[in-house]
C-alpha cells in the first residue's frame, strides 16, 4: 500500500491550490461551494483525510470544549450535554467529556487533565472549581463557563436558571393550594443551585407566614431521595405537600409515597420538582415543576465560551435565566 495521502495530492486531483484544500477542511473558513464539492469529490476518491491533530499544533487551536459532569442519572444532563454538542459542532468544535465526583480534588485532577489535551475552553456543568484552578486556567487563557452552577467568589463565567426565583414560584403555587404542612427534600447540599432553590422556596413560604414542616436531604440521588422519604413520611403528621429539588429525585419520591406507602397523588400529598425533563410528562408522573429553559441555556453558554475564545475577552459573565413554572396533575391546583 502506498503511504499517507497529503493535501498537495488532493489539490492536483481537483485542480485547486493546497490553501484552497486547507480552507475547504478549516471549520470557518471562506470557500466556495464549487471548490468544497471538487475538493471532496477528490479526497473521497483518494482516501484523504484531514490531519486534525497536525493542524491544531500550526494554528494552536484544538477546536475541542472539554466538558466536565459530576453525574449523568438525572435526565437534564443527557439532553443538556446532546444540546451543547449539536451547537458546538454547528460553530466547528467538539465535545470531550469528562466524568467527576463533586469533591474538588477529583475536579481538579480531571480539569488538569483536560488542560493536557490543550483544550480551546472548558464548561464545568454540575461542578465547582477550586480558586487555585480557576487562577490557573485564567493564567493559561483557558476560559471556562459554569454550566448550571455559579460560585460565590463570582471569577468565572456562569449560566443557570433563575434558581431563587423558580424556587419561590414553588412556593407560592404550594401556598395558595392551601397547603399546611410543607416539606422539602434537597439535594447535595454543596450545590448552587440546592441552596438558591431551597432559599428561595424558604423566602416564598415565609411571605406566606409559613415555614418548612420537614426537610430531608437526598443528594440529587434516587436511591437517597427515596430513603429521605420514608424519613420524612414515618410520622404521625406527615407533610401535605413536599418540594424535591429536582424531577430525578421527585421520580423516585412518588414512587415511594404512591407503591410503598400506599398516599394518592395530588389528594393526600402534592409533588412538585424542579427540572421539566421529558419524562416529567409522562402520565405515570404528571409532574408539576418549574422548567430549567435548557435550549436559552446552551446557548449562552456555547456564546459566551466562544467569544471568551475568539475576542480574549476576560471579564467574567453572568446569566440566570428565568424557568416557567408547569402545572401538571401531581400537585393540588389553586
Amino acid at each position: 500500500m502506498g503511504g499517507r495521502i497529503t493535501a498537495l495530492e488532493v489539490a492536483a486531483k481537483a485542480g485547486v491550490s493546497r490553501s484552497a484544500v486547507s480552507r475547504v477542511f478549516t471549520p470557518g473558513a471562506s470557500v466556495s461551494k464549487s471548490t468544497a464539492q471538487k475538493v471532496r469529490k477528490a479526497a473521497d476518491a483518494l482516501g484523504y483525510r484531514p490531519n486534525v491533530i497536525a493542524r491544531s499544533l500550526i494554528t494552536g487551536r484544538s477546536r475541542i470544549i472539554g466538558l466536565v459532569v459530576a453525574y449523568l442519572e438525572n435526565q437534564f444532563y443527557p439532553e443538556a450535554i446532546e444540546r451543547l454538542s449539536k451547537s458546538l459542532q454547528e460553530q466547528g468544535y467538539h465535545l470531550l467529556v469528562f466524568m467527576a465526583s463533586n469533591t474538588a480534588e477529583e475536579v481538579d485532577g480531571v480539569i488538569q487533565e483536560l488542560l493536557d489535551y490543550q483544550v480551546d475552553g472548558i464548561i464545568a456543568a454540575s461542578v465547582g472549581l477550586s480558586n487555585d484552578l480557576t487562577q490557573r486556567c485564567a493564567a493559561t487563557g483557558i476560559p471556562v463557563v459554569l454550566f448550571n452552577r455559579s460560585q460565590p467568589d463570582m471569577a468565572l463565567s456562569s449560566v443557570t436558571s433563575a434558581n431563587f426565583e423558580g424556587g419561590r414560584k414553588l412556593a407560592e403555587f404550594l401556598a395558595a393550594g392551601g397547603h399546611k404542612r410543607i416539606g422539602h427534600i434537597a439535594g447535595w447540599e454543596g450545590a448552587s443551585t440546592q441552596i438558591e432553590r431551597e432559599a428561595g422556596f424558604v423566602a416564598g413560604l415565609e411571605a406566606h407566614g409559613m415555614a418548612l414542616s420537614a426537610r430531608k436531604c437526598g443528594n440529587f440521588s434516587l436511591d437517597g431521595a427515596k430513603a429521605a422519604a420514608r424519613e420524612m413520611f414515618a410520622v404521625d403528621a406527615p407533610p401535605d405537600a413536599v418540594f424535591v429539588a429536582n424531577d430525578h429525585m421527585a421520580f423516585g419520591v412518588m414512587d415511594v409515597l404512591r407503591f410503598e406507602l400506599g398516599l394518592r397523588i395530588p389528594e393526600d400529598v402534592s409533588v412538585v420538582g424542579y427540572d421539566d425533563v421529558a419524562i416529567a410528562a409522562w402520565p405515570s408522573y404528571d409532574l408539576t415543576t418549574v422548567r430549567q429553559p435548557a435550549n436559552q441555556m446552551v446557548a449562552h453558554t456555547v456564546k459566551m465560551l466562544l467569544d471568551r475564545i475568539e475576542d480574549g475577552e476576560t471579564l467574567p459573565k453572568h446569566v440566570a435565566l428565568d424557568g416557567p413554572l408547569i402545572i401538571r396533575g401531581s400537585a393540588r391546583i389553586p
